[in-house]
């Protein structure tokens, strides 16, 4: 069996991103090095033969995506999953949370200037934050973090990808223009 091929499937089948050492195990033959190769070698096929997907880097690992270009034809569909759109309210928690980890309740209340126990709660249960500690202060606060899965839904490889605060104005002006 084709080595490329294996990878692949793989990614293909696969519902989360995988790294090049999760793939590498599928086969005594792989190691991560020449996973990586044939990542770029199945990156650079698809990309020659104008495919509809790529692989792409996220959250550590790779995965087998839709290009970007081809989402109006995935919205026509509804057997095609949809993830839930978050509110606004939402988004903004999530925001500060992203920014600020490990972040707790009452700094995310003083920062939106209302309560955020619902919003916490549905964040949470969509995986998107976790609890990562336990603050120092009176009644030992939990602590949020982003998870893995926050770095999958929004396309990050890393928390290091989110745009530098001085770059937010500019990116939050061009999308407000092409509304």
């Amino acid at each position: 069996m084709r080595p490329d091929r294996m990878v692949e499937a793989l990614l293909f089948a696969s519902e989360a991103p995988l790294s090049a050492a999760d793939l590498a195990r599928v086969d005594e033959s792989l190691n991560e090095d020449l996973v990586e190769e044939i990542i770029a070698g199945l990156r650079e096929e698809y990309e020659s033969t104008d495919r509809a997907f790529g692989i792409v880097e996220i959250a550590g690992g790779y995965q087998i995506l839709t290009r970007p270009e081809y989402a109006f034809v995935l919205d026509r569909f509804e057997t095609v999953p949809t993830t839930a759109r978050l509110s606004a309210a939402a988004l903004e928690t999530l925001a500060i949370i992203a920014y600020r980890q490990p972040v707790g309740r009452a700094e995310v209340e003083e920062i939106r200037g209302v309560s955020a126990g619902g919003v916490l709660k549905t964040l949470a249960e969509r995986n998107l934050i976790e609890v990562v500690a336990r603050g120092e202060g009176l009644g030992r606060p939990l602590l949020y973090g982003t998870t893995r899965f926050f770095l999958e839904h929004f396309g990050f490889r890393t928390l290091a990808e989110l745009p530098r605060s001085d770059e937010l104005d500019v990116i939050l002006a061009d999308r407000t223009a092409d509304a």
